[in-house]
This record gives structure tokens, sequence and C-alpha cells, in this order.
């Protein structure tokens, strides 16, 4: 049986996913980090994905990572980022050193100069046979990449990547911080409104707060059974309502054996890390959604 396997993890406010493709392919998209207490540390007490990825999921190399865009809740671990020798880093690169600092705090200039050290060694050009976004090389999982270019750059969250899979009939949207602007550039493209079209579970853009919900990208979301938002204590700003308001929704486990409920959308503030799994088996499609 081949599966997809995707975890998003409870980092607070922050992004952070791992992908394990059916040939065992270990893509990361974004490097959050989270207030999780634990073994798997960063000094703080800080719960870090890549350690716990080396640790307790015995990966030692990524075969790629996804930076949606360089806003620091999004890099926080990038000084981890060497420990699993990614062989791929994709990021949006049309955006100057110059935008990236002016976008982040001053305070955060550390993590933005190890940002640039990594992104200035990750310049040559991929051979398809070496593609992990390949799907010949990674077990038949389709990953189609989007990515806005021409909004003002003085706004990065608007640069955010957006990043669909698909595997045994299920599509899983995971995009950055996108904004308006971003949406709607996006929404020029028809590819990019067939993938919506098709998605079944979708990440919330901006950690599920009102700037990065679009109504008119929610309305081609026609196959909607989910929306997972990553986000740390609730502010005024979340609009978890307005995204539950377009799923269908789905039926979701919970790791400790807890009863099975329909839910429309989740948080990892109350739900805690997820676990998306898609195969096929006896010539039938599954998308199974546990929390912890």
């Amino acid at each position: 049986m081949s599966k997809l396997f995707i975890k998003i993890w409870d980092v607070q406010h922050g992004s952070a996913a791992y992908i394990n493709t059916p040939s065992g392919k270990h893509i990361v998209i974004d490097l959050g980090i989270g207030d999780v207490s634990g073994n798997d540390t960063i000094p703080g007490n800080v719960f870090s994905p890549l350690l716990h990825l080396k640790r307790h999921y015995g990966v030692n190399q990524l075969d790629e990572v996804i930076i949606t865009h360089p806003h620091k809740d999004h890099i926080d671990d990038i000084f981890n980022f060497d420990k699993l020798e990614p062989k791929v880093l994709r990021r949006p690169t049309h955006i100057s050193e110059e935008d990236v600092r002016k976008g982040n705090k001053p305070g955060d200039s550390a993590f933005i100069d190890k940002y640039f050290e990594i992104n200035n060694r990750y310049s040559r050009t991929l051979d398809v046979t070496e593609d992990p976004e390949y799907k010949n090389n990674n077990g038949g999982v389709i990953i189609r990449v989007f990515q806005p270019t021409n909004c003002a750059s003085t706004n990065l969250n608007n640069q955010s990547t957006v990043v669909f899979l698909n595997f045994a009939g299920s599509t899983i949207c995971i995009p950055g911080d996108n904004e308006g602007a971003s949406w709607t550039e996006l929404l020029k493209n028809d590819d990019f409104i067939t993938w919506l079209k098709n998605t079944d579970i979708l990440v919330a853009s901006h950690h599920g707060r009102e700037s990065g919900y679009c109504e008119e990208m929610m309305q081609y979301c026609l196959e909607l059974k989910l929306v997972i938002i990553s986000d740390g204590p609730q502010g005024n700003t979340c609009v978890a309502d307005k995204y539950g308001n377009k799923a269908k929704g789905w039926l979701v486990h919970s790791l400790s054996g807890a009863e099975s409920k329909t839910r429309y959308c989740l948080t990892t503030r109350t739900d805690g890390a997820m676990e998306i799994e898609c195969y096929s088996d006896d010539d039938k499609n599954y998308l199974i959604v546990n929390k912890e």
C-alpha cells in the first residue's frame, strides 16, 4: 500500500509541515518552532520539528525544504537546517535581500543572516532525476507550486508560495501567509483555480487571521472538507468560523483514542498537531485525519 503522510506540527504562532511521500522522500514546508515542551528543544526549551524528525522519525537527510516566505516565524528553526542536510531548497528567490531585511524586525537579523547564507549555497539547477517534486521520483505524488511575483515587496506575506499535493484522489493545499493582493494575483491563473476546486484540506493562510482570508478564493474551494489553522492563542482577528462555514466536514480521529467526530475546522491551539494520510487500498481511496 502506497501512502502520502503529512504532519502539521503544533508550533503555536508559526508554520511547519512534514511530508513523507510513498517512495520515502522527506519534504519540509516552513521552519516554524513552538513552545511544546519535551526532549526535542532548542535553547529556551522550545520544540524543534527538525530535531524531532531526526531523533524520532529517523530522518537524517531531507530531500527538500520549501520556505514559503522569509518571515521569522516561518524560518525560526533555520539554525537546525544543516543538521538534516537538505538536498533541495525552494524559496521565493525574486525577493531582494533589502526587502527581506525591511520585512523583518531588526532584532531578528541573525535569522535573516542565516537564511541568506543558506540561500547563497543552493543555487544550482536541478536535473529532473533529482527533483523530489517530480511524481516519478516521489512515488506518484503530484506537487504543484504557485508563486505570486507581482505584489508590492513591502509586504512579504504577499510573496508567499502556495503548495498543492495530490495523491490517491485527495488534494491538500499548504500556503504561507498570503493576503488579499497575492490571492487576487493567483486567481488570474486558471490552473490555480482548478487546483482550488479540487482541494480537500486547506491549511489556512496567515494563521487563520482575517488578513489572509479571501472570500473570492474560498468560493472556488468546492470540494473543501476541512480547514486547519496553525496558530497560538486566539486573537480577535481569527476567522475560524468563516473557514468552518466553507467546509463540508470530515471525520477526525483522535490519536489518544477518544471519540472520532466530524469537524470543519481544526486549530493547533486546541487540537495539537495533526496527521493526514492519503492512500489507496483495494481500488478505494482513503483520506484519514488524526489529531492529538
